[in-house]
C-alpha cells in the first residue's frame, strides 16, 4: 500500500458511519445552501450548513432557521451551534435532531468580534469546563453524534488545545476539529499543524480532526503526514474550487490529478451563480455574485475589470446576458 493510501478511510462517529474522513467546514457567510449544491456531487463524507446562534434557534428565528435549510442529497449532513449558555445546549441540540441532521457541532473557534463578546465562538477557549458542560447537555439530549470545532487557543501564550480535548472527550464528543491557529491570529499568517498532533497525541478514542492552510491535495497529504489525524475539515479551500475534495480522494488514492483549466472555473461559476439566482432574492443574488465571482476569478488575467463589471450590474437580466461572453 502507498504510504499517504492508509490514511484513506471511513469515519465513526458513534453510531453513524461516514463514507471517507475528508469533511466540509460550516463558513458564516459562504457555505449557504447554493454554496452546498455545489460541494455536494464531490460527495465529502460530510457537510457543514452555516454557524446558528443557540438563542436564536430556541427563539424560533426565520433567518436561523433558514441557514440550516438542505436537500436529502446533502445528507449525512452536520448544524453547528454557537453559543455559551450551558441551559440552552440540551434544547438547542434536540431541535437540530429533530430537523434530521445527521451531527450536531459546537463552535468554539469563531474568532469574530461580534461572535466572542459573550463568550461563544473562541470566546469559549478561556472557559475549557464550560465547554465540557456544553457538550455533556448536548450528549446527554440527543442520540447523533456530538463533535465540537476549537482553535489551538486565545492567544500564544494560552495554547489549551490538549487540555479541551481531554474535556471534550470526558463530556462524550466524537470529534474534535482543530484549526491550528489562535483567536489572536484570526486568519493571519500560518496554522501550526504541531497543535493538532498534540492533540491526536490526548485523544484516546475520539476523532481527531485537522483544520488550517488546506488549499489543495498536495496540503492534504501534508496534514494527514505531519498531524496523524483522522480526518481533514475543508474550509477555505474549498472557496472557487469545489472539485478540491475529488482532487483529495484521487491524491489519497494514488490517482493522477486533474487539470483544471479555466472553462472549469467559468463553468462552475455559472453553475454556482445559477443557484443562487434560484435561492434568492434579486437584490441579494447580485450581492452574493460579486462575493462568488471573486473566489472564481481571483487567479485570471482581468480579474479586477471583472469584479468592476459585477459592482455595475443592477438586474439578474444583465448577469444572464453577460454570462454568453464568458469562455465555456
Amino acid at each position: 500500500m502507498e504510504p499517504h493510501k492508509k490514511f484513506f478511510k471511513p469515519l465513526q462517529l458513534g453510531s453513524l458511519t461516514l463514507p471517507s474522513n475528508i469533511l466540509c467546514a460550516p463558513l458564516a457567510g459562504c457555505s449557504d445552501f447554493p454554496f452546498r449544491k455545489m460541494t455536494a456531487p464531490f460527495r465529502p463524507a460530510l457537510i457543514y450548513c452555516e454557524m446558528v446562534k443557540i438563542d436564536a434557534l430556541i427563539r424560533h428565528d426565520p433567518h436561523t432557521y433558514r441557514l440550516l435549510d438542505y436537500e436529502t442529497d446533502m445528507h449525512p449532513i452536520g448544524a453547528q451551534l454557537c453559543g455559551s449558555k450551558a441551559h440552552m445546549a440540551a434544547p438547542a441540540a434536540r431541535i437540530i435532531e429533530d430537523l434530521g441532521f445527521d451531527v450536531v457541532d459546537f463552535n468554539c473557534g469563531c474568532p469574530v468580534d461580534k461572535v466572542t463578546k459573550d463568550g461563544s465562538g473562541s470566546g469559549m477557549l478561556k472557559h475549557p469546563e464550560l465547554i465540557g458542560e456544553m457538550i455533556a447537555n448536548m450528549v446527554a439530549a440527543v442520540k447523533i453524534p456530538v463533535t465540537v470545532k476549537i482553535r489551538t487557543g486565545w492567544d500564544e501564550r494560552s495554547i489549551n488545545a490538549p487540555e479541551i480535548t481531554a474535556i471534550a472527550e470526558k463530556a462524550g464528543a466524537k470529534a474534535i476539529c482543530i484549526h491550528g491557529r489562535t483567536r489572536e491570529q484570526g486568519y493571519s499568517g500560518s496554522a501550526n499543524w504541531d497543535h493538532i498532533r498534540a492533540c491526536k497525541q490526548v485523544a484516546k478514542e475520539m476523532h481527531v480532526i485537522g483544520n488550517g492552510d488546506v488549499f489543495n491535495a498536495e496540503s492534504a497529504l501534508k496534514m494527514f503526514e505531519t498531524t496523524q489525524c483522522d480526518a481533514i475539515l475543508l474550509s477555505r479551500g474549498t472557496m472557487g474550487q469545489p472539485w478540491i475534495i475529488e482532487d483529495i480522494y484521487r491524491a489519497l488514492s494514488g490517482l493522477p490529478a486533474l487539470v483544471r483549466t479555466q472553462e472549469d472555473y467559468h463553468r462552475a461559476f455559472i453553475e454556482h451563480f445559477r443557484h443562487v439566482s434560484d435561492y434568492q432574492s434579486e437584490r441579494r443574488a447580485l450581492l452574493d455574485l460579486r462575493r462568488i465571482s471573486c473566489w472564481y476569478f481571483k487567479k485570471e488575467h482581468g480579474a479586477k475589470n471583472m469584479r468592476e463589471t459585477f459592482q455595475r450590474f443592477q438586474s439578474l437580466k444583465e448577469v444572464q446576458e453577460w454570462i454568453p461572453t464568458l469562455q465555456v
